[in-house]
């Protein structure tokens, strides 16, 4: 009869060729989504609650960050997540001083002024990304 060594695995996973923790990131970035999702859900439906305050912001620096980290997908990471954030805080300000300028300064229109910002910006990476592919066919 013959048996067959098995080796134990390794610490870092040389089956995907991956860093270990890597896996994370996923879930991480699901995690953040929802925690937008419930902030801006929380504000625009004006729900007594000790997490409006904090899952807000948080909604208010990662929807248009993420928006502008996929338009700059060409910078280095930390140069991205830099410029991300400081065009974040940009378009909250513009948002808020434009609707301060305007006399129309609503807690719901700068959420929703933001999500749309953010989803224009959004869609127009993916246009420009699918445009890309279709002119390499």
């Amino acid at each position: 009869m013959q048996t067959i060594g098995i080796n134990p695995p390794s610490d870092g996973d040389e089956r995907s060729g991956q860093e270990p923790g890597r896996d994370l990131l996923p879930l991480l970035a699901g995690a953040a989504v929802a925690v937008a999702g419930v902030g801006a859900v929380l504000a625009l439906t004006d729900v007594d609650s000790p997490l409006r305050g904090p899952f807000t912001l948080f909604f208010l620096i990662a929807a248009p960050g993420a928006a502008v980290a996929a338009a700059l997908h060409g910078l280095e990471p930390w140069g991205r997540t830099i410029a991300s954030v400081a065009g974040a805080i940009a378009i909250d300000l513009l948002v808020a001083e434009g609707m301060l300028a305007v006399h129309r300064w609503s807690v719901h229109g700068g959420i929703a002024a933001v999500t749309v910002i953010s989803s224009v910006i959004l869609l127009l990476v993916v246009l420009k990304r699918m445009r890309k592919i279709r002119s390499r066919r």
